[in-house]
């Protein structure tokens, strides 16, 4: 008897030749195969790109790096830190690989990876859903939502129910102990959402992007529409469409 792939299956010799079944065999290449597999993605993953920044459409990006384009899904904390198109930019990369793509997610430190990475451990949480807690708040603002429990906060961000909420403040409490010498740099807010920036820059039907930017963050139409209105309206005329993600944001939080 032997084992391949974890199977118990026999083994034929006859004449000093292995005639185990071409069956098993086969199960015996693939296994192999698999785990060369699995060791060159380990190889090869993407930790930090440095580039031009070719196009910017909220949360996603494309990087041209020495003539690559890598399409990168940004939080929005990052999106608002971006240069302009044009100028070049270094971001940290999460980068998950599955069977039907390799998915880049950006990141403007560190210290927003690292909890980006807490954030995906947690039962329930995906890349999708940890993107847009950290788009909904700042880092320091989501560590004080656990620190304080304030689940009335997190249950307001899309895909966040009380039980996932609850969840969050219970795992996330011991693992932020262990990045307290990364949160404990973060700069303290008395505002839950994110700092305003000091320079805009004009962008093309800001309030059609602004809604698509809250769609793929995992806002309902209805939401994205009324957010999106009520802070066009207050912001006026010659804004960006990240201004209005922003106070978009902020409104739906703080209501």
């Amino acid at each position: 008897m032997a084992i391949y792939a974890g199977i118990r299956l026999p083994v034929f010799v006859v004449a000093g030749i292995d005639t185990t079944p071409r069956r098993v065999l086969g199960l015996r290449r693939r296994s192999w195969n698999n785990t060369l597999h699995s060791k060159r993605n380990e190889e090869k993953m993407i930790g930090h790109l440095h580039g031009r920044v070719l196009e910017k459409h909220p949360p996603f990006l494309i990087l041209d790096v020495g003539g690559v384009g890598y399409e990168v899904e940004a939080s929005m904390n990052t999106f608002y830190r971006l240069p302009e198109i044009g100028a070049d930019a270094s971001i940290y990369v999460h980068m998950v690989v599955r069977e039907d793509a390799q998915l880049l997610y950006g990141f403007v430190d560190r210290q927003e990876r690292s909890v980006f990475r807490e954030l995906i451990k947690t039962n329930g949480v995906g890349p999708k859903l940890a993107i847009t807690l950290l788009s909904g708040i700042s880092v320091d603002a989501f560590v004080r939502c656990v620190e304080y429990e304030d689940v009335a906060t997190l249950v307001k961000l899309p895909g966040v129910g009380k039980k996932t909420a609850e969840r969050l403040i219970i795992e996330m409490k011991d693992r932020l102990k262990n990045l307290s010498s990364i949160t404990s740099v973060l700069p303290k807010s008395s505002d839950s959402s994110l700092p305003l920036m000091e320079t805009i820059s004009p962008v093309v039907d800001e309030k059609r992007e602004a809604e698509a930017a809250l769609l793929a963050l995992g806002y309902k139409p209805v939401q994205a529409t009324k957010a999106v209105e009520a802070a066009a309206k207050s912001l006026g005329e010659q804004v960006s469409a990240e201004e209005i993600i922003r106070l978009a944001l902020r409104g739906m939080i703080n209501t």
